[in-house]
């Protein structure tokens, strides 16, 4: 495709990034690949931070779509895209009910056990006086986190019930809404989903107690392992899953589901993230890869995105 018939496709395109949310730096190294790769392809792309400039001053600014490159809270949870949909703005990716509902760790849970769909048991702390049932409920270790946040920030590996109240402030320092979750013992993979197909998964291993904030973005100790070693039946078998659980939420065009397989390859859905990064440390290009995708045909696939729509969204809504 010219960059001619490139610019006519899309118009000119808001990368919206950066924001205010605890994922801000990331947000910002997102937009910036994100956006330099639109330029490679001759796109009309501009840089937009959120927290610098009200998404409300797009219009004015003659924006035919945006690209959103925001993770967590203002970006990942609906508020930006019923802004935009407001505005009469097309956007990439899912829309207002399935991003708000992806965003709420809990509430995710809940949608994929009334589908049928394994997801590790919780516990919603409240108060200092959950912490007690922690022990009966679901024993050690769990995982203590925040509700509503992403990239594993406020978030800690509980391996006995004097760790709780220390790990249950650090979380709630970063949300009101805190959860502990049930380890699964079992190997830790993730799942990218891009239109609508899902894409390699990814093994992950870290010599960390987790797959935390450190492991994703700053460190070079992660492994990320695909083909990720499972058999292609297997693999094949979970890929159902995987895409029933999005569809499950009502995502739409991209998004990563991370999860857990235990010794009996049952899978555990953990959540879905619906922005996920693309930074270089991040998941999807590197599935997108294996599958014979380069960066900026991921890009340019995710923004077609915008063109097509979610159901709720609507298709080119301008």
């Amino acid at each position: 495709m010219s960059t001619r018939k490139t610019e006519t496709v899309f118009g000119k395109v808001a990368v919206l990034m950066g924001g205010t949310s605890a994922e801000r730096e990331v947000s910002l190294e997102t937009g910036s690949a994100v956006h330099a790769s639109l330029l490679r392809q001759g796109i009309d792309a501009h840089q937009v931070d959120t927290r610098e400039q009200s998404v409300f001053a797009l219009r004015e600014s003659s924006y035919d779509r945006a690209f959103i490159a925001l993770h967590g809270r203002g970006g990942e949870d609906g508020v930006i895209q019923g802004a935009l949909q407001s505005l009469g703005i097309p956007y990439t990716g899912s829309g207002v009910l399935a991003s708000a509902l992806a965003m709420d760790k809990v509430r995710t849970k809940r949608v994929w056990r009334d589908s049928g769909l394994m997801t590790p048991d919780f516990v919603l702390i409240r108060d200092q006086s959950d912490l007690q049932r922690i022990s009966t409920e679901l024993g050690f270790p769990v995982m203590v986190k925040p509700v509503h946040e992403g990239s594993s920030c406020g978030a800690t590996k509980v391996k006995k019930p004097e760790e709780l109240l220390v790990a249950w402030e650090k979380a709630r320092a970063l949300d009101d809404s805190v959860m502990a979750e049930k380890w699964v013992e079992g190997t830790e993979y993730t799942a990218g989903i891009l239109a609508e197909k899902v894409l390699p998964f990814i093994r992950l291993q870290t010599p960390r107690e987790f797959y935390d904030y450190e492991a994703k973005y700053l460190l070079d100790t992660t492994r990320y392992i695909c083909p990720c070693g499972l058999s292609s039946h297997v693999e094949t078998q979970l890929a159902k899953q995987i895409r029933a659980a999005f569809d499950a939420i009502g995502a739409h065009g991209w998004g990563r589901i991370d999860f857990f397989v235990d010794q009996s390859d049952r899978l555990w859905l953990i959540e879905l993230n619906t922005v996920p990064g693309m930074t270089s440390h991040s998941l999807v290009p590197m599935a997108a890869k294996q599958a014979g995708m380069d960066f900026d045909q991921l890009v340019r696939t995710i923004l077609l995105t915008s063109l097509t729509g979610s159901r709720e969204q609507g298709s080119d809504l301008r």
